[in-house]
């Protein structure tokens, strides 16, 4: 049983439009938040001295962990000395509620239960984690009676990245904690776009779960064994991102079409690529879509194509006949 409502925080997936893989490498990339699919949690008040509990049931497994004070204060000992990832605790749920309010000076949890539902899908590209992350980093400010802006949010949640994912971008957290389209440059301050057209984007999920983790040391992998041809794709990479954002600024979608499918040959020159996204890129621009590229890690996971909004349900059909388990369709603006 849970006790009064206190209230409920979300936060949305995302996807990357162009650029992943390069961006970890210091190249730019552009990516959008997808406000159709959202993580929430809804907080509940607990009896005194309870602690805190973090239920979910929709995350792919049950995640039942009660938290008492005594286990927060001897956590809380264990990450004041974490000076490595290596060294951080396994499950990030109770990190970035950790995270959280250590960084807002706490020194123990309010007593609540918090309610995690999402339907952004596990292990497809979608920021999953880092959505869940942000919701409960909202959840704990709404529960101890504190706010925080984007940029420190969006700094809590990517510790819990790194725990995840070993050495992500900093994208996924960044437009899912600002909730807009970003011009994304690891260690360079943040630019917001500004579209002049919406973008119509349709998302074909080929069903296979992608380990983000693993593409990304795949990728390293190959740049510490080859550098010079690794850098050569990172840098078209980012020319064809920085002609994707003046495409963005001035409506040219017919080109941007074409830098995302230049995009996507270029993904499959560093081996992230798979032949079921393959097959969902070429259903895509064969049923009319302006270019379609993989979104994410690769290896599984989503592709997504950009369309004129009168074609996007003969886009989706051609997906489905294409082998994707679901698709999506929304409108950024």
């Amino acid at each position: 049983m849970v006790g009064e409502f206190v209230g409920r925080t979300s936060a949305p997936g995302k996807t990357i439009l162009i650029g992943e893989h390069a961006v970890v490498y210091g190249k730019p990339a552009i990516a959008v938040p997808v406000t159709q699919l959202l993580a929430q949690v809804d907080v509940f008040r607990a009896p005194a001295g309870s602690g805190m509990r973090i239920l979910s049931l929709d995350l792919g497994c049950t995640i039942d962990t009660e938290y008492s004070q005594r286990e927060y204060s001897q956590q809380l000992s264990i990450l004041s000395k974490t000076t490595h990832p290596s060294e951080m605790p396994s499950d990030p749920l109770p990190y970035v509620v950790y995270q959280t309010l250590q960084y807002l000076g706490l020194d123990h949890p309010p007593d609540v239960i918090l309610q995690i539902h999402s339907d952004v899908p596990l292990g497809r590209g979608l920021g999953s984690s880092a959505a869940v992350a942000t919701a409960l980093v909202r959840a704990t400010c709404l529960v101890s009676g504190h706010s925080l802006p984007p940029e420190e949010i969006s700094h809590i949640v990517f510790q819990t990245e790194i725990l995840q994912h070993g050495t992500p971008s900093g994208i996924d957290n960044t437009v899912i904690a600002y909730e807009q389209p970003i011009f994304y440059s690891k260690g360079r301050p943040l630019e917001r776009l500004h579209l002049h057209r919406p973008l119509h984007l349709c998302i074909g999920d080929t069903g296979i779960p992608a380990s983000t983790r693993a593409t990304v040391a795949a990728v390293r992998q190959n740049w510490e064994r080859d550098p010079a041809k690794s850098e050569g794709y990172f840098n078209e990479i980012g020319q064809i991102v920085t002609e994707a954002r003046l495409a963005l600024e001035i409506g040219q979608m017919s080109r941007l079409g074409q830098l995302l499918t230049a995009n996507h040959h270029l993904l499959q020159q560093l081996q992230v690529s798979s032949p079921e996204l393959d097959r969902l890129v070429v259903a895509a621009l064969q049923a009319g879509a302006l270019g379609a590229k993989l979104s994410g890690g690769g290896g599984g996971g989503i592709m997504l194509a950009l369309v004129n909004p009168g074609i996007m349900e003969q886009v989706q059909r051609a997906l489905k006949a294409a082998g994707a388990s679901q698709t999506w369709s929304f409108e950024i603006s």
